[in-house]
């Protein structure tokens, strides 16, 4: 089957070995969020910030041991180069300290370092704006001086550490600032709180570090925010175009519904040498379901690869499903994101473009339907084998669960 479909890619002006083995080198950072439903290692019983993890399934990881056991379980069972993607509240904390988060220290997280150090993966960073009592309301946006100026410590700390990652791990950390900023009904003034924004990242943003590359995230709104947030779109990509060295990223679930950041990407890299990603899957809302190989999401990879921007273009996931087995959803995500590149890298991207460029639209019409029944799936097969990857591997993560999962619920 693989051999008869590389004859028929090559039909098509398509080199398929060469597709495999690009895929094989696009990182894609996934998230630690999904192992735990964010719960995070400080103790929180329960999100805010407009974040919901919804659904019980038996296994949940409790500890930094149980969280990168389930992280090593999942990566070997998905093909490709892998990052791992953390939150600031999931420092190790040792001796019976719990230093608040605007204290925050590279030494709190040397034991991540050591894990990515032993499988030779990079780290991308968050500082953590949700689930803290003084994240009740406003954060880097709040009136309230001391509060404002305890997020500005925290994200200085949180940058810093990302400088850390960069250095230990010899690759840059991208250092993402989101934070849960706005109201929940009609607002009297947008602007004062978005000024106050603009003062707390400047500051946040003053120091110089060495390997961070910085980012802001945006967000059309969330559950108790559905009027206004003050980090919005508009201001994101305004503050970055306007600040160098600072990146706005896209998160797929965090704009209009029927809004696609496919169509965002190109508009950017017209700009910005770098842009990173969020990819989840938003379900009439930003829901961060688990990841399908949905039209959006060949959209997005496709936009990635026909613009040669694989080194400018940074992916990371960013989805939490409570509902099934937490191992299983990294796997299913972190595989569709993989099918995407690779499907987007099988796909003749000149002659595609050279048809629209002279307006032959009716041949680009019928490439493009043409191209949907091509015999993808033997390439994906021929991947996952190269890689070693099991042929079975939801059997992999059943029994991963009846004899590791189900024995932290007893």
């Amino acid at each position: 089957m693989w051999e008869t479909a590389k004859k028929q890619y090559a039909d098509m002006g398509v080199d398929a070995e060469k597709a495999l083995a690009l895929v094989a080198e696009i990182p894609v950072s996934m998230h630690c969020w999904q192992g735990d439903d964010v719960t995070g290692f400080e103790g929180n019983a329960s999100l805010d910030g407009g974040i919901q993890a919804t659904g019980n399934y038996p296994g949940k990881a409790r500890t930094f041991d149980e969280l990168t056991a389930d992280f090593d379980k999942a990566c070997a069972l998905i093909p490709g180069k892998k990052r791992i993607n953390l939150h600031a509240s999931y420092a190790v904390f040792e001796n019976g300290e719990h230093p608040d988060r605007d204290q925050l220290e590279p030494k709190h997280f040397k034991a991540w370092v050591e894990f990515a150090k032993a499988r030779g993966i990079g780290v991308d960073f968050n500082p953590t704006f949700f689930s803290h009592p003084k994240a009740s309301g406003l954060t880097l946006s709040n009136p309230d001086e001391s509060i404002r100026s305890f997020w500005i410590r925290h994200a200085i700390a949180c940058r810093r550490i990302a400088a850390y990652f960069a250095k230990e791990l010899h690759t840059p950390c991208l250092c993402n600032v989101w934070i849960p900023d706005g109201l929940k009904d009609v607002p009297a003034d947008r602007l004062s709180p978005r000024l106050l924004l603009k003062d707390s990242l400047d500051q946040i943003f003053a120091e110089k570090l060495d390997g961070v590359v910085d980012c802001v995230e945006s967000k059309l709104f969330g559950i108790g925010l559905e009027a206004y947030t003050v980090g919005s779109n508009e201001f994101y990509v305004a503050y970055a175009a306007s600040h160098p060295g600072v990146y706005t990223l896209l998160d797929s679930g965090h704009y209009h519904p029927t809004e696609v950041i496919s169509d965002k990407i190109p508009s950017l890299l017209c700009y910005f040498d770098k842009v990173p990603l969020h990819v989840s899957r938003p379900m009439r809302w930003d829901s961060d379901h688990v990841v399908r190989l949905d039209d959006e999401l060949k959209e997005i990879a496709s936009e990635i690869v026909r613009n040669d921007a694989i080194d400018k273009v940074m992916i990371g996931l960013d989805f939490f499903d409570a509902s099934i087995n937490r191992v299983a959803a990294w796997v299913l995500g972190t595989r569709s994101m993989e099918k995407a590149l690779l499907y987007a890298l099988l796909l003749p991207h000149d002659r595609l473009k050279e048809l629209q460029k002279n307006r032959q639209y009716t041949e680009l019409f019928a490439v493009q339907e043409e191209l949907k029944t091509m015999p993808f799936g033997a390439v994906w097969d021929e991947y996952c084998t190269r890689q070693g990857m099991p042929k079975n591997w939801l059997a992999e993560v059943q029994a991963y669960e009846n004899t590791v999962l189900k024995a932290r619920n007893n």
